[in-house]
């Protein structure tokens, strides 16, 4: 098949190993039953209905991926996009494009508002587009009731599939583009973790790498383990030879993904499994890699072992995200966090002693059914203890098919609100502290982008996950920078190169 170029450029944008494997599927032969070659068969099956629509354009077709939520979800929409310009389509922002794919978040109820008023925008833009295609995929369309919203009120979608069948997008692309009806392709779930397939990435000096998929603690508040499966690893081999590969494309930093990154291992067969901690050094014996992150990790789960991982090696940032969700011992124990108030403050407190220079960040809820204020009390105590160095703070949102949502609250909205603003002050205050204390001190720092506010100023982060704005230019963008902190302010600093 002749390839379209753009400025020189094949429009078909993966490496050559895989353009390779792509290129050799037999279109006229049967469909493979393995994957990835299952999936390479599709996307060059899918390119021949991009080119035929570019034909008809006179252009290249624009294809916007848009996603909400976590940083899975947004690996995720990585994974689609790669394989959206692996069939041909050029990559827009704008929805105003042939292909719109949304990534769901269903984490809370206004999460799905917002995807049900961009499927409302996306099916006006259709109205003008005849060629529009729109897909909606991720957390969201596990849920029944989500899917049967938009079949009955969003009719202008054409493909809908959720979280565990994310790995067939190719193979779904070629039904979407063979039927005239909404395609619903959702699975209950799955132990099938499929290698190799085309990712963009969005930056090209730092990426995600997923090391597990799913969830099995089961908080009650949460719905994710319902949506994203119970949990299973990645072999320690393909994680490592991710990261050789990001690396040889520029990559200086990754960040390890995971809903609890700490209970990695979980599905290996014995003779694989490994520890995180033993995972984290492995990853950090790669050749050329600068730094090396790691969300989210639960409390119950993180050991000693990992501790004196991150303590002996300084490629490991200095960030330690610790969810709290409460203080209270009664309350934890209701939302299924498997551990108490006190171990939870022996832990963090372990943390600043052995690990001195490392911020700890946590999420807290408030108004969990049941909760008093002297729970409240509870929490608010824990954060002046540990003095997190950021803290995201939410009320209590009520997720249908999860064990709270029948739980009875024992306050009324205007005390929940009461509390979550006398918690935040606390919070603030303490996060302010925290932060000062790296002042008139010297950094390493990744350049990110440009500041969003002067032009004449580029944004980094700290080890500690810290922002910081110091004069420079576009060429720094994407290596790391020694730069000396002059003035805190607040949650950022301002500095200068050294």
């Amino acid at each position: 098949m002749d390839k379209v170029s753009i400025n020189g450029n094949d429009i078909y944008e993966v490496d050559e190993e895989m353009e390779a494997l792509i290129e050799a599927a037999d279109l006229d032969g049967k469909v493979p039953e393995a994957e990835p070659q299952r999936q390479y068969y599709f996307i060059k099956k899918a390119r021949r209905y991009v080119d035929e629509l570019a034909k008809e354009l006179g252009r290249r077709p624009l294809a916007c991926s848009v996603a909400f939520g976590c940083q899975m979800n947004a690996r995720d929409s990585e994974k689609i996009l790669g394989v959206l310009k692996a069939v041909g389509y050029e990559e827009t922002d704008s929805e105003k494009a042939e292909f719109v794919i949304y990534n769901t978040c269903t984490v809370r109820d206004n999460a799905d508002q917002r995807v049900y008023g961009r499927l409302g925008y996306a099916g006006s833009l259709k109205k003008k587009n005849p060629h529009m295609k729109i897909g909606v995929c991720g957390c969201m369309m596990q849920e029944q009731v989500a899917v049967e919203k938009i079949k009955k009120s969003y009719r202008q979608v054409d493909l809908i599939f959720g979280t565990h069948n994310l790995f067939k997008f190719a193979e779904l692309l070629c039904t979407m583009f063979e039927s005239d009806r909404m395609v619903i392709d959702i699975w209950k779930g799955t132990n099938e973790i499929v290698e190799d397939l085309p990712v963009a990435r969005k930056y090209p000096f730092k990426s995600g790498v997923n090391i597990t998929f799913g969830c099995d603690n089961f908080c009650t508040y949460c719905i994710v383990p319902y949506v994203r499966g119970r949990e299973r690893s990645r072999d320690p081999k393909d994680i490592v030879r991710e990261v050789e590969k990001l690396v040889a494309d520029g990559v200086k930093e990754v960040m390890l993904l995971g809903q609890n990154v700490n209970s990695y291992g979980t599905g290996l067969p014995d003779d694989k499994k490994i520890s995180f901690a033993q995972l984290l050094n492995e990853v950090c014996k790669v050749e050329g890699l600068e730094r090396v992150r790691f969300m989210t990790p639960h409390p119950k789960d993180l050991s000693q072992e990992l501790i004196d991982v991150i303590k002996a090696n300084p490629k490991v940032a200095r960030h330690i995200h610790l969810p709290l969700q409460s203080g209270s011992t009664e309350i934890l124990r209701r939302m299924n966090r498997k551990y108490t108030r006190e171990q939870y403050l022996d832990l963090a407190l372990k943390i600043r002693r052995e690990l001195p220079d490392a911020a700890i960040t946590t999420d807290i809820i408030v108004g969990f059914p049941g909760e008093t204020n002297a729970d409240v009390d509870d929490t608010i105590d824990i954060v002046k203890q540990v003095k997190y160095d950021n803290a995201f703070t939410f009320i209590y949102s009520k997720r249908t098919g999860t064990p709270a949502a029948g739980f009875e609250q024992v306050l009324s909205e205007e005390e929940i609100k009461s509390n979550f603003d006398r918690l935040l002050k606390v919070v603030q205050e303490t996060a302010h502290a925290q932060s000062a204390r790296f002042n008139d001190t010297d950094q390493r720092v990744l350049v990110e982008s440009l500041n969003e506010q002067d032009a004449s100023l580029v944004t980094g982060r700290m080890s500690n996950n810290t922002l910081v704005h110091f004069e420079g230019g576009e060429d720094l963008i994407g290596q790391f920078v020694d730069v000396h902190l002059d003035e805190c302010k607040g949650f950022y600093y301002l500095g200068h190169r050294i």
